[in-house]
């Protein structure tokens, strides 16, 4: 099954075959389009009949910003006739950044494409624009007006604002765009969903842009065709959303926006830094790492990278944008499996067919509300003998403000973390404390300064004197700011997963 578009012939993969031609909607359509109007009388009826005859399986939800040109009745009446259209009303005028918003939280659709509600964007090339996240290579793609042709050739000074836009944007991202500026944006749904705008009017294309590069998201351009208008026939961008673009751009391109990620996201990004620190850790928990392990609550990846090579790693995260950060760093690394796991839903049995022999649960538990409950469902991913690894948060008189401001439900005393994984079915193999010298700082910031996170300067002085402090605490602290414990899955038949004393003597010489 093909498709001629103006620039090349589309061949679906077979999974989308039958949603591509589909004469019945499925309860979840494969695009969203989303169509901010405000004011756009002349064209809009003929724009959505345009979009309706595209042979996809599709929504189309236009979200009217308060139209006052009469643009709102007519939707309304395509709307009674067309059950593809949702008509969704703005309560007051907020521009086309907040129409969008509203029309990316409503999309059903697994992907999401942008549409302005005039005729300057061509609707037959949206399968063209697609394709690469159809055939699994993209996770967003970009329309360039200036790589494609038929353009219409006008408004030299509009170009040469949409080129310096473009040029200052990449400068802020280390993108390589020609067209950042497109309204063609066409996005995986769970991808846009995830990451929250702030932009009420034009500033939505350079905001949503740096905060896609931050993430690392597959980014492609296609060629598309360019229709464009004057002013009089109802262009309303102008040189203040330009000034306001350029702001935009430096705002979200040098600085990070962190109400767009989850609660750790400063913490893991500043952790994952430490690389002196990180190496410690990694040299603590290595010798009772088997070779097919799962990694809960991975993260940016950090640990991930120094597991790699082993037999077989499936990294989890239950947060989409780490998920998102986690494929795009492994994709190509054989034997790195991504996917999505919840320690504290019981809807995770499946990955039990990897036969795992170690669970890595690294800063994890002490995020759970049922600590007990997790370890629990770690237990039944194990083959017999198999380990988990506990990393968490040592001392329960230090837990403050720095603990509650990344999301710590606790902090665990020895005994205590004994008790719980032995209640879960673990034979405790080995527990230890880490960290000593960090104990005075986290209750210095924590407990007298009430700081909800640890300032990066003394993190980086931290990491710069790691070597000093592991040879000052030695092999076997009585105390810590961290407690490590590995526990051993009652029952035998793993023959990879080796004498728990002897691995504990190597951990402490």
């Amino acid at each position: 099954m093909k498709w001629a578009t103006s620039a090349f012939i589309l061949q679906p993969s077979a999974f989308y075959n039958a949603r591509l031609m589909s004469e019945t909607p499925t309860t979840a359509p494969l695009l969203s389009v989303i169509v901010p109007c405000y004011n756009e009388r002349a064209t809009v009826a003929e724009l959505l009949r345009r979009v309706k005859d595209v042979q996809v399986d599709k929504e189309i939800i236009v979200i009217d910003d308060k139209s006052t040109d009469g643009s709102k009745d007519v939707v309304a009446a395509l709307a009674a006739q067309w059950p593809e259209i949702r008509h969704i009303l703005q309560p007051h005028n907020q521009g086309k950044g907040a129409a969008l918003r509203r029309g990316i939280e409503e999309a059903r659709g697994e992907i999401v494409i942008i549409q302005d509600a005039d005729l300057e964007y061509d609707p037959e090339e949206y399968l063209k624009i697609i394709q690469p996240i159809v055939d699994g290579h993209a996770d967003v793609v970009f329309g360039s007006r200036f790589e494609g042709y038929p353009r219409r050739v006008m408004l030299y000074w509009h170009r040469l604002g949409n080129t310096f836009l473009t040029f200052l944007s990449n400068c802020t991202t280390n993108l390589d765009l020609t067209d950042m500026e497109t309204c063609y944006k066409a996005f995986r749904r769970e991808i846009i969903q995830s990451i929250k705008l702030n932009s009420n009017r034009f500033g939505f294309e350079p905001e949503v842009t740096a905060k896609l590069a931050k993430r690392g998201y597959r980014i492609f351009e296609v060629p598309i065709s360019y229709y464009g208008r004057d002013y009089w026939e109802g262009k309303k961008i102008n040189w203040k959303d330009g000034f306001s673009a350029i702001w935009t751009i430096l705002r979200y391109g040098f600085f990070n926006d962190d109400a767009s990620e989850p609660r750790t996201f400063t913490t893991l990004r500043r952790r994952g830094r430490l690389k002196r620190y990180n190496r410690w850790i990694w040299d603590r928990i290595a010798p009772f790492v088997g070779q097919r392990v799962l990694e809960v609550g991975a993260g940016s990846g950090t640990m991930t990278r120094f597991l790699y090579g082993r037999e077989l790693i499936v990294a989890t995260d239950r947060e989409t944008p780490y998920l998102d950060r986690l494929r795009n760093a492994f994709r190509r690394r054989p034997g790195i499996i991504v996917d999505r796991l919840d320690i504290e839903r019981d809807d995770n049995e499946d990955l039990a067919r990897y036969a795992f022999d170690t669970v890595t649960c690294i800063n994890v538990l002490e995020h759970t509300m049922d600590d007990e409950g997790a370890l629990k469902r770690v237990n039944d991913l194990l083959v017999p003998g198999g380990r988990v690894i506990v990393y968490v948060p040592a001392g329960q008189a230090l837990f403050g403000s720095m603990d509650r401001g990344i999301g710590h439900q606790r902090r665990y005393e020895k005994e205590e973390l004994i008790a719980k994984l032995q209640r879960a079915g673990f034979t405790l193999e080995y527990i230890a404390y880490q960290n000593r010298i960090g104990k005075l700082a986290w209750w210095l910031n924590g407990k007298l300064a009430g700081r909800r996170a640890l300032p990066s300067a003394q993190s980086r002085v931290f990491d710069t004197l790691v070597p000093l402090f592991r040879a000052f605490e030695g092999s076997n602290p009585s105390t810590g700011l961290s407690l490590i414990a590995v526990g051993r899955k009652n029952g035998t038949g793993l023959a990879a997963v080796t004498d728990g004393a002897r691995v504990a003597n190597s951990v402490a010489s």
